[in-house]
């Protein structure tokens, strides 16, 4: 695990330190400063994106110590001592995460705001139901809005990458269960 710190010497403000993507970072910014912003602007981790800024839309999810939080909602200084995980941290050594080759394979992100979001949400709706139906899919992400895709899509791109975690192979959603989520 390597530490990189962006902290200036003469710098008034507190040391906040946390782990991003299994890096420790230290970051001495005011603690009242978003999250999304101080890893966008100071971590330079531009993944996770602003969609509205108020905790609605989920684009800017991101796992803080096992939990998915709007990172446009928490103050860095909330963060400290934490663990992170935005997007960048879903892919291992340069091989896609089940999800993201899902997502690219089925149509799942077309704009691109809502993705990282959706696929954070998604990550850790796997980690906790690592073979959710649709029912449980559709409450995964319930708390991303995406307004290009209708969710049809979004929705067979994880269960493609559930049957790809479990059984090596993608499945799509029957036209029923499709029919279904509309």
């Amino acid at each position: 695990m390597r530490t990189s710190e962006s902290a200036a010497p003469n710098n008034p403000w507190p040391a906040v330190r946390f782990v991003v993507n299994g890096e420790a970072r230290i970051v001495s910014i005011p603690p009242m400063k978003r999250l999304l912003d101080v890893l966008r602007e100071d971590l330079q981790l531009t993944g996770t994106k602003e969609g509205c800024g108020e905790g609605e839309c989920g684009s800017c999810s991101v796992r803080l110590s096992g939990e998915l939080v709007n990172s446009c909602l928490v103050p860095v200084l909330q963060a400290d001592g934490a663990v992170i995980q935005t997007v960048e941290g879903l892919a291992l050594n340069g091989k896609l995460h089940p999800l993201q080759e899902a997502f690219l394979q089925r149509g799942g992100a077309q704009c691109g705001i809502c993705t990282p979001g959706m696929l954070m949400a998604a990550a850790h709706l796997l980690d906790h139901c690592p073979n959710p139906d649709l029912a449980q899919i559709r409450e995964g992400i319930a708390g991303n809005l995406c307004r290009c895709t209708g969710f049809i899509r979004i929705f067979e791109s994880v269960a493609a990458a559930t049957s790809a975690q479990s059984a090596g192979s993608a499945t799509t959603l029957t036209t029923e269960q499709s029919h279904h989520a509309r």
